[in-house]
């Protein structure tokens, strides 16, 4: 019953995605906040009155005036870069740049960050972005990137590195944009009005056309013929839209800039339109993630579009161009070079009388007109840097990972070690406490599950989870070990703060302290406390995510772990009442109040194999696992509930030591026991045969 609950909340869940998406986009994509003049002549640190002019260009912004001079230029975050916070929400920076391409000044508009749950203060967030004037974008000298930029926050790596990664990339792009600097192998800057005819006698935009009469012909013994006739089976059109000449006229000003702002370094957009019978996408990209009907190839390289990189486009807004069935908007790979001649292949199937397939390649070359090409320039991303000046974390938590799948994969070899065992498992916890929770900070919480979900919704971008590598390292690792072992991967092995509740409850058990043993009905109806939690989380963010995060204050781990007890009185003193009773109740957090290991349960349904074993005899004449169990995982019946086990092998370790298992007990002495001595029996004594005697 309950796993059917479980399933039934999930499928839920996601069959309304689409329906939160198409709301919620529009729902957290506000308009940039204008700038007053003043807050101009404060950013670009000029005395005097100066008058601000909105510029909705290619890369939209505002020109900063004193009288006839141009002064300097402001771009907003979001509205460049699309730019989205931790929290999944938009994080908007203004920032202002001289005409000589140098940022002199940085201002936080808009954003709702957790940092106040992290314990950061805005004073030091707005330190930050301030650290970000007199970077200089016309210098490429390699090492020095412009100057020297501030170092992302601890303990808010994500949110102040999705700012950095935002403000640089909109900065380049407004600088570009203005021409300040050159763009990347495709001309970005320059922008003249074109109409759909001119685009396509320039060439960039290149059409084929296919009757149906001509696939009628290629495609003949078709099961379902294609009928001739002079109608498109299918119109082709594609081109690179990269240039503003090209991209905005096609996409409009403000579809183009967040085209722009989204492409990852290196990479191209390409537009493929289509209209007839024939469609360019199809149906099946949906199952495979891979539009499998269209091929670009050049050289010898092909390439196929996937999911990763698509986006719909309703309509054109470009003037005069035909009625189009399909507009597609596709990221090419930096091994695809825009500038250079490449071809489109759109392949046509249809099922032969035969039971074959037949096919049809409809090619469409094109070969970006040379006034579109500009020197390439290719800074590294922010995620990388990062991942490098990391690298001793990533291999620390990397050899933790591959320690733990070894200890996983060998439980049973393990297990009938109860020494080895014992001293496994502490040290581990120690390690996950001491170094992956106080060193590394690896403490994974609700709140990214809340960041991952919105980013869901508002557009999901890898950077941003690679900023924090340790963290995905983790989250990697347990969207996997989920699939193989349930919650208990994380909860009960790399949590660094229940790692530092079991450590204290084994030093409480040493020193003679009494457990409390919960009655399991109540034990059992106190689940209800951490999943009402979670849907709470989660369903307050949708409404607000400032009151979320408060929520999420139920969570220790940022007192505990990150910010490591140096806080204010309220939340250390919870994080104390808690670890108190963890020392009588072994994971007393785990078990009743953690919105966390609730979050993970759910997807921890999938789980496809069982690896705990269990014996017939388990809850009937035995029952010693239930209550010996961490966090009482195991019910009357000797059974084993998958959302609350923590994977500590305690009950694996029982049921294998002939010391401890009743079952193996009786066994042992059944064994030993001597047979008993045969009794002899004497045999029966046969009566004596008479003669009847006459009356």
């Amino acid at each position: 019953m309950i796993n059917r609950l479980f399933c039934l909340i999930l499928l839920c869940f996601l069959s309304a995605l689409p329906a939160l998406a198409n709301n919620g986009i529009s729902q957290f994509a506000p308009e940039p906040l204008s700038p007053t003049p003043e807050m101009a002549a404060q950013l670009l640190q000029i005395d005097g009155p100066v008058h601000v002019i909105r510029d909705d260009s290619s890369v939209p912004g505002w020109s900063v005036f004193e009288g006839p001079n141009l002064l300097g230029y402001l771009g907003s975050t979001w509205e460049i870069a699309g730019s989205v916070g931790y929290s999944g929400r938009p994080l908007d920076v203004l920032l202002a740049m001289s005409p000589e391409g140098r940022i002199t000044g940085v201002q936080l508009m808009r954003h709702d960050e957790p940092i106040l749950t992290l314990g950061i203060s805005e004073t030091a967030i707005t330190q930050y972005v301030d650290g970000y004037t007199g970077y200089d974008l016309t210098d490429t000298t390699p090492g020095s990137e412009g100057g020297a930029l501030p170092d992302v926050i601890s303990r808010a790596t994500v949110s102040t590195g999705v700012i950095r990664d935002g403000i640089l990339r909109s900065a380049r792009a407004l600088a570009v944009a203005r021409g300040i600097v050159a763009g990347s192998g495709v001309d970005r800057i320059n922008y003249e009005p074109a109409d759909w005819d001119a685009l396509l006698a320039m060439g960039a935009v290149v059409g084929t056309r296919v009757s149906m009469s001509t696939a009628a012909d290629a495609l003949a013994g078709a099961k379902v013929p294609v009928l001739p006739g002079d109608d498109d089976f299918v119109h082709l059109w594609a081109g690179v839209v990269d240039s503003p000449t090209i991209g905005r006229n096609l996409l409009g000003p403000q579809e183009f800039a967040r085209t722009l702002a989204a492409l990852p370094t290196g990479h191209s957009a390409l537009i493929v339109m289509s209209t007839g019978l024939q469609s360019h996408r199809g149906t099946d990209w949906k199952r495979t993630g891979i539009f499998d009907r269209l091929t670009i190839r050049q050289q010898d390289r092909d390439w196929h579009p996937g999911v990763a990189g698509y986006r719909l486009i309703r309509r054109l807004a470009i003037s005069g161009s035909p009625e189009i069935r399909e507009i597609s908007l596709f990221d090419m790979p930096p091994t695809i070079d825009p500038t250079q001649p490449f071809t489109l292949e759109l392949r046509a199937t249809r099922v032969a009388r035969s039971g074959d397939e037949l096919a049809m390649t409809i090619s469409l070359p094109y070969d970006l007109p040379s006034e579109f090409h500009m020197a390439p320039y290719t800074p590294e991303p922010l995620w990388r840097q990062i991942w490098v000046k990391k690298k001793l974390a990533t291999g620390l938590v990397a050899g933790m990972l591959i320690i733990l799948t070894v200890i996983l994969f060998a439980q049973d070899s393990i297990t009938r070690r109860p020494r080895l065992w014992r001293a496994l498992r502490l040290s581990f916890l120690a390690t996950t406490f001491l170094v992956l929770g106080m060193v590394l900070n690896g403490q994974l919480s609700v709140v990214q599950v809340v960041a991952f979900l919105h980013s869901l919704l508002t557009g999901f971008r890898w950077e941003t989870f690679l900023i924090e590598p340790v963290i995905f390292l983790l989250w990697s690792f347990v969207a996997l070990g989920l699939l193989f072992w349930g919650r208990g991967v994380y909860c009960g092995w790399l949590c660094p703060f229940g790692a530092l509740q079991e450590i204290l409850n084994a030093v409480a058990q040493r020193l003679g302290i009494r457990q409390i043993t919960v009655p399991q009905p109540l034990h059992e109806r106190l689940w209800v406390l951490k999943y009402s939690l979670f849907v709470g989380i989660v369903a307050l963010s949708f409404y607000s995510m400032h009151d979320a995060l408060i929520l999420a204050e139920v969570e220790p781990f940022k007192t505990a772990i990150s910010m490591r007890f140096v806080r204010a009185w309220p939340f250390v003193l919870f994080v104390v009442v808690i670890l108190t009773a963890g020392l009588f109740i072994e994971r007393f957090y785990c078990r009743y109040l953690c919105p966390l290991g609730a979050g993970l349960a759910i997807p921890a349904k999938l789980k496809i194999f069982d690896w705990l074993h269990r014996r017939p005899q388990c809850g009937r004449e035995c029952r010693l696992c239930e209550t010996k169990c961490t966090v009482g995982a195991i019910d009357s019946l000797g059974r084993i509930n998958a959302n609350e086990c923590v994977l500590c092998l305690r009950c694996q370790v029982i049921m294998n030591d002939a010391t401890q298992c009743p079952v193996l007990k009786r066994r042992a002495r059944g064994a030993t026991t001597p047979p008993p001595a045969p009794v002899r029996v004497p045999a029966p004594t046969q009566p004596v045969a008479t003669d009847a005697v006459a009356p």
